[in-house]
């Protein structure tokens, strides 16, 4: 049972933890960016989204931004930033569902310039929404002097991932691209694939396509480290704990043998009234099955009640400043629960196979003279 369970829980961890990176990564920069080589400005944008979304079918969706490192002040309170610039009409991010306080940008440009920043920043900052605050543009090669442009808050998000809710900032494009000097080119391009499964192909369709000075990179090459350390605990977490399992199993090995000892007896007496080898075999081999089989729906139903509490009360927490999360994520799978199932009990069966064999082979005189 609590072999089961662990395995269970475990896998439910480790698939909730991929899914919830992977959500929240993407949600700040997309299955697949294009960016100019040496941050290069790139130009004609529109008729380059145009071309990929009819040449290449994995493509789903693509936005244009203009992002540049920065500096954001409030009265005496200064702090570093990352502004991205998009258009919130065709944006694919989906950082506006993690709105806190306050509303998203809003897709007309009329009006006063809005921005929209991080809970931990806010906190830092002690802003809150509707308040003014400034921005600097760190001087490009042509210029000595920062530019600056006031905006106001128009929202606060929180992630609960500290990388991004700590710098990340978002605006309208056309007050990025006039706060960094960019006329009506780009930094580059958010894509959205339709196959998750194909994107390093499409990203390489997509660097072909367009060519110099266009770069294109995966989600998975942004974040390699982070994605290479969750396919290692996807692969060895199961491992180590499933020599919980092992180790119950060969239990069994165990309990059938004294009890093999304690019915001798009465194995001999079945085997003098005529019981074969193989009746005695299958006798022993149910009462294995039937350790098994409760140890197993036992432990599927403590590994539910576990995830499912984890799942509503959020009772295990985590710093987010390490884990990109406040809680430990859960995934329930019912693959998982069928998989450890199914591998649990081919292991129980084997098990049995041992002790069922030393009851079949015991002689009926020596046992009643031993009893």
């Amino acid at each position: 049972m609590l072999g089961t369970a662990a395995l269970i829980i475990t896998l439910s961890v480790l698939d909730g933890f991929e899914k919830e990176i992977k959500e929240k990564v993407i949600a700040f920069t997309s299955h697949i960016e294009v960016r100019g080589f040496q941050n290069k400005t790139l130009s004609d944008y529109r008729q380059s989204i145009e071309n990929l979304k009819k040449e290449i079918p994995n493509v789903k969706a693509i936005s244009p931004f203009a992002a540049r490192e920065g500096m954001i002040r409030f009265k005496d309170a200064v702090d570093g930033i990352y502004l991205r610039g998009i258009d919130p009409s065709i944006d694919v991010l989906t950082s506006r569902q993690h709105i806190v306080a306050g509303e998203f940008l809003s897709a007309s440009t009329e009006g006063s310039r809005e921005i929209v920043i991080g809970r931990k920043l806010a906190n830092r900052l002690n802003v809150e929404v509707g308040d003014k605050l400034v921005v600097f543009a760190l001087p490009s090669d042509n210029s000595l002097q920062p530019r600056a442009m006031q905006f106001q808050l128009a929202g606060i998000y929180e992630s609960g991932m500290a990388e991004f809710d700590d710098i990340y900032a978002y605006t309208n494009l056309k007050d990025a691209q006039q706060l960094f000097q960019l006329g009506e080119g780009v930094s580059g391009y958010d894509v959205l694939v339709n196959d998750i499964a194909n994107v390093d192909e499409t990203a390489r369709q997509i660097q072909h396509l367009l060519g110099y000075p266009h770069y294109s990179r995966t989600v998975f090459q942004l974040y390699r480290n982070l994605f290479s350390w969750i396919e290692l605990q996807k692969k060895m977490s199961p491992i180590l704990l499933s020599l919980i399992i092992v180790v119950a199993t060969v239990n069994i090995i165990g309990t059938l043998l004294m009890f093999v000892l304690e019915k001798m007896k009465a194995i001999a007496i079945l085997k003098s009234l005529g019981a074969g080898p193989k009746l005695i075999r299958k006798i022993f081999r149910l009462q294995g099955l039937a350790i098994a089989v409760s140890g197993i729906v036992l432990g599927n139903l403590l590994a539910y009640i576990l995830c499912y509490l984890q799942l509503k009360f959020k009772i295990i927490s985590l710093p987010s400043d390490i884990y990109y999360m406040d809680a430990a994520p859960i995934l329930i799978r019912p693959e998982n629960f069928i998989i450890v199932t199914i591998a649990a009990l081919l292991l129980c069966m084997m098990t049995t196979l041992i002790p069922t064999r030393a009851a079949s082979k015991l002689e009926p005189v020596t046992a009643l003279r031993f009893g």
